[in-house]
């Protein structure tokens, strides 16, 4: 194994296990549980009756689980966090719901070619280290006619503001590697041969933000991290943090946990 590759499997693991410790968190965590973008989804995406569905990076479930009321005929959830797996269970099992559960990483998904009608994958892909070879698993599993639809930390044009942005999700979670823009994301579902009819940026996934206290408390970031965001952001000139949608209330800020929907179908030729 190179050394490149050594260092990658260390990160990922790293990784694997700070979820782990805070699966506990994702299961109980409101932006996790729902959002305006993920009502979106379900609208755009119509009913699922009968289709198999893969969730990748699922993290404690909450996308797999929300199309269990519409009867598909397989619900697979991927994630490389044996803890995030258990939560997934747990939380299937309250609801009566059947799922498929499956230890990877979204870089190497072992299921065979076309196994899924569609496949998504929710704030998970801006800790992937591999964007494209990732798309191009997911891509991969898809039928002919199939979708993979990704909602994600988005990134921003300009890049002093990307450049804030970036160092408020670093102090927030040190395993995040990248918020992708909105065009960045369709490039990558094109690469993988995917058309894209489907591309909305400055989605929101909290309508009122999320407190820092309380964005902080679900990604356990500690006290000294949730100080640094603090001072960062009163620093940040204000139409800074207002491109970002960050919205401050007296001596609190509020995240909108801003985010890109993209979604890809594959040709009905299914040649990529």
């Amino acid at each position: 194994m190179s050394q490149r590759k050594r260092k990658k499997a260390a990160q990922d693991m790293l990784s694997s296990q700070r979820f782990d410790k805070i699966a506990e968190n994702f299961a109980t965590s409101e932006v996790h549980r729902s959002s305006p973008t993920m009502e979106a989804l379900h609208e755009t995406l119509g009913p699922q009756t009968g289709s198999a569905i893969c969730d990748v990076a699922c993290g404690a479930g909450h996308l797999a689980l929300s199309f269990a009321g519409e009867l598909p005929a397989r619900l697979v959830a991927v994630d490389p966090a044996p803890n995030m797996l258990a939560s997934v269970r747990k939380l299937a099992a309250e609801r009566g719901v059947s799922v498929e559960t499956e230890e990877a990483y979204a870089e190497d998904l072992p299921f065979a070619d076309g196994s899924f009608d569609l496949v998504v994958s929710r704030l998970a892909p801006h800790h992937f280290r591999d964007m494209p070879t990732a798309v191009g698993e997911m891509a991969r599993l898809l039928r002919p006619g199939g979708r993979l639809a990704v909602i994600d930390l988005e990134g921003h044009e300009s890049p002093e503001i990307d450049a804030l942005n970036h160092e408020l999700e670093m102090l927030h979670d040190p395993t995040h590697q990248r918020s992708y823009t909105l065009d960045e994301w369709i490039g990558f579902l094109q690469g993988a041969g995917l058309n894209v009819p489907v591309a909305r940026g400055s989605q929101s996934e909290s309508r009122t933000g999320v407190p820092i206290k309380r964005w902080c408390e679900i990604a356990s970031s500690g006290a000294e991290a949730e100080r640094a965001i603090r001072q960062r952001l009163a620093e940040a000139p204000s139409a800074h943090r207002e491109a970002l949608g960050i919205r401050q209330d007296g001596d609190e800020f509020f995240i909108p946990v801003r985010t890109c929907m993209v979604i890809g179908v594959k040709p009905l030729g299914g040649v990529r």
